[in-house]
């Protein structure tokens, strides 16, 4: 039985990804060099995760959801730690998502289609709408509701959406355990 089968695995520059045992990887994914998924999280079907040039850091209980693209930037002058992508514990990032070079904090959300670039930070329990653009630099504080192109800060957010990005979290994990098993059975592993 292949670790995540249908899914691409690659190694770059001497470095391989390194994924916990109990994360869901999807077929049709293509996860590239420096990348570490913590335990229980999920890369769901047609993610592309490159890490060629610097690193990806994905907590436990992340999802990422379908056709979504993750990458980093590296070193260059005046910046020598370019731009990691650092994802934090049980964060959602909705489907066809890019997210490049910034920072997620625990529990952080990404809607669908949204795009955060280098540099940007979306606090704890904070979320960056759907189709939204966070540019470079900007910083999301805790349970702030960002939206537009670009984003700018819409309200807080009420305890009501702070309980249903938990039961988000919570579903993904389950839902990955069934396509783990399924993919599993149709692949005959």
């Amino acid at each position: 039985m292949t670790a995540h089968p249908g899914a691409n695995i690659i190694p770059i520059h001497g470095k391989t990804p390194k994924i916990h045992e109990t994360a869901f990887i999807a077929p049709g994914c293509t996860i590239i060099g420096d990348v570490e998924i913590g335990a229980g999280s999920s890369i769901w079907y047609n993610c592309v995760l490159r890490a060629d040039v610097s690193h990806i850091r994905i907590g436990e209980r992340t999802n990422v959801q379908d056709g979504s693209v993750l990458h980093c930037d590296g070193p260059k002058p005046g910046d020598p730690d370019g731009c990691p992508l650092i994802i934090g514990d049980d964060v959602l990032i909705g489907h066809m998502a890019m997210v490049h070079g910034c920072t997620i904090h625990d529990r952080g959300f990404v809607g669908l289609g949204a795009i955060a670039m280098n540099k940007s930070v979306i606090a704890s329990d904070a979320m960056l709408g759907a189709g939204a653009m966070l540019t470079e630099r900007k910083v999301m504080g805790e349970r702030e509701l960002w939206a537009g192109r670009p984003a700018k800060l819409m309200r807080e957010l009420p305890d009501a959406a702070i309980m249903g990005m938990k039961m988000g979290v919570a579903h993904y994990a389950h839902n990955a355990k069934d396509h783990m098993e399924a993919v599993a059975a149709a692949l005959g592993e």
